[in-house]
This record gives structure tokens, sequence and C-alpha cells, in this order.
């Protein structure tokens, strides 16, 4: 039985750890390099095009951007995500859907037209 529970507590600790870093912030010291891409034409009219978005895996950051995504609900717009710079290094600000203007607790900061321009922030 003390095998057992010393087991349950190593299992729970390390599954703590492992959550703990799933959502700890990643800092570079250098951004990643944004790739070239062509934007295709739209599946639908609802679509709206998510320009430079970055996803972060394992201590880096993979780029995710450069498609088309249908808003989980009409109305919704696309903000932007963006590199931010500390003194830790750089880290990215993943982007969001924001609620329409009106509706929702007003987090959005008004930038999320919907409309990437194809270029990105650097």
């Amino acid at each position: 039985m003390k095998n057992v529970t010393k087991g349950l507590l190593v299992l729970a600790i390390a599954l703590g750890f492992e959550s703990y870093s799933a959502s700890a912030q990643i800092y570079v010291n250098i951004r990643p390099p944004r790739p070239t891409y062509v934007r295709v034409e739209a599946p639908s009219p609802r679509h709206v095009w998510i320009d430079e978005e970055w996803e972060p895996r394992g201590n880096s950051y993979v780029f995710v951007g450069g498609h088309w995504a249908e808003p989980p609900q009409q109305g919704r717009t696309w903000s932007q995500g963006r590199w931010s710079h500390g003194s830790r290094g750089h880290s990215w600000q993943q982007g969001h859907w924001q609620e329409p203007r009106g509706h929702g607790r007003g987090h959005g900061n008004g930038h999320g037209n919907g409309h990437g321009n194809g270029h990105g922030h650097h």
C-alpha cells in the first residue's frame, strides 16, 4: 500500500510539473524568422485571414499563421497576436477571437478587424 501511495504522489508531482511547463511563457533572444507564403483565396465570405501567429513548442516557437479560419461565433473578430520584448527576451502574445463591440466584457484592443495585411511586426 505504501508503494501505491508513493507512486501516486510521484505521478501527481510529475503531472503538476508538466501542466506548469505547458502554461509557462517561452522567451527567445532572437525572434524566429517569419516564413514567406502566398495568401490563397478565402473558402467563404465568413472566413477571416489569420496572418502572423506563433505557437510555443518546446523551448521555441513554430509558425502557424497564414491561414483562413471561420470565427467561432458570428460577429467575432480576430485580434492579431504580437511580439513583446521584456528583460527576459521576446515572447509571443497569441491572437484571439473577440466579441463584437458592445458585447462581452470589453477586453479587445479594437485592432482586430479580421483582415490581415500580410505584413508582420518584427
